[in-house]
């Protein structure tokens, strides 16, 4: 390869990582844009234990540091969700993304399951 055609595969080579980098940004934003809502519940849930009432009686059994630690965790996750997409897109290979999207979707079963244990009556 002759040097002008190295200089124009780095150049073309640092271009792709700048793209990536907007990439993972616009992908961190529309995640944050999508879970603003779910984010601002589950913070108002864990910040104010006394809503542990609202779920009917369902709750009683429940301890109220359990509820809040649940909540707290909830909150924590969705939180640093947009972060986590950006620099995924950003940074990872496609089976790089395959391995993070498969943690991201365990850890939403198990929330949801923790979540249906404080449900069951």
């Amino acid at each position: 390869m002759t040097s002008k055609a190295k200089q124009q595969h780095e150049e073309a080579m640092h271009i792709d990582e700048g793209k990536s980098g907007l990439w993972g940004f616009l992908a961190g934003l529309i995640v944050a844009a999508f879970i603003a809502v779910p984010l601002s519940g589950a913070f108002a849930f864990a910040t104010h234990p006394n809503t542990q009432q609202l779920f009917s009686g369902r709750l009683d059994e429940t301890s109220q540091g359990g509820y809040t630690a649940f909540w707290w965790i909830v909150t924590i996750f969705l939180l640093a969700l947009p972060f986590l997409v950006g620099y995924a897109v950003a940074n990872l290979s496609v089976k790089s993304l395959a391995i993070v999207g498969t943690i991201v979707v365990l850890f939403i079963i198990a929330a949801l399951v923790f979540g249906q244990l404080f449900l069951i009556v």
